[in-house]
């Protein structure tokens, strides 16, 4: 029997993605965020969420899919990342999903210039392709260790 697996999916641009609800803390509101100097572009600076000054990352700008305007949609998914708190300013969080392990697909090599290595999978609801991220790989070592750095520094 296959598996079901709970999913956050949320939009950036016209797309859907989902992640692993077990890595997502909360989901809040777009709020101020404090510019951190020297880290990379998409990194766009912390902000206090839940207690904790936590790393503020654009994910439309770090999967390079074009940028759109916040609006009153946009949130953070705040998610678990290596033992970290990070928040992912996104267009929309729109719903929790049961998903089966057998609807997911491996990913394509390359898809709509994202790279394959932060997907997951790709799962096929009622008709539709959910991108499934790995958010291990959206956030990578080095790029793990210039955050450390921005919220230390502070």
């Amino acid at each position: 029997m296959a598996e079901l697996t709970k999913f956050i999916v949320f939009k950036l641009k016209d797309q859907s993605f989902g992640v692993d609800v077990q890595q997502v803390i909360s989901i809040e509101r777009l709020q101020e965020i404090t510019e951190v100097p020297r880290t990379s572009e998409f990194i766009k600076g912390v902000t206090e969420l839940r207690g904790e000054t936590t790393p503020i990352i654009d994910l439309k700008e770090r999967l390079r899919i074009a940028e759109t305007e916040n609006t009153d949609d946009s949130r953070i998914l705040v998610v678990s990342v290596q033992d970290m708190q990070v928040g992912l300013i996104v267009d929309a969080a729109t719903e929790v999903k049961d998903i089966s392990s057998d609807v997911i697909q491996p990913a394509p090599r390359l898809i709509g210039g994202v790279r394959d290595t932060f997907i997951r999978g790709v799962a096929n609801i009622d008709g539709n392709l959910l991108m499934l991220l790995d958010l291990q790989r959206i956030v990578d070592l080095e790029e793990t260790k210039k955050l450390y750095e921005a919220i230390t520094e502070e």
